[in-house]
């Protein structure tokens, strides 16, 4: 049976590869306006990744031990910026499923949900540094 410790551990890498790699796709459907293929896999990239970030936000807050010092302020922040990467990949998700229901999805509020998924790009990846960090820098074992 695998231990409780090591589920964050095993969840945390599938949110960092789905929402980059959801927004690469979303920006080559920029790029390449006639493949719709694109814009369909970034949607469900972006879907799977919220599901996967917020699995990974539950692991780490339901099955990691507390840390003090400055290895407990790198958790910190750690955990905000996991909170708000979920946070923006949610209202993300949930604008991007409201327009493809309403089939509205060209329109201007695209760009919107485009700065969006952006940022959770970026959130995403500063979580996984400080993450890494408290592993590689602060030597917690997993």
């Amino acid at each position: 049976m695998i231990p409780t410790s090591h589920l964050h551990p095993m969840f945390v890498h599938f949110p960092i590869a789905l929402v980059v790699f959801g927004f690469l796709f979303d920006f080559a459907s920029i790029l390449f306006k006639k493949e719709a293929c694109l814009s369909k896999c970034g949607y469900y990239l972006l879907l799977t990744g919220t599901l996967s970030a917020i699995a990974a936000l539950l692991t780490g807050a339901l099955f990691t031990s507390e840390m003090s010092g400055s290895a407990g302020a790198v958790k910190e922040t750690h955990e905000l910026f996991a909170w708000i990467t979920v946070g923006v990949l949610t209202v993300t998700s949930i604008i991007r499923i409201t327009l493809r229901l309403k089939q509205k999805e060209n329109t201007k509020l695209k760009w919107f949900v485009f700065i969006l998924y952006f940022i959770a790009t970026i959130t995403v990846s500063i979580t996984g540094f400080f993450g890494g960090s408290l592993v590689y820098n602060y030597m917690i074992p997993l």
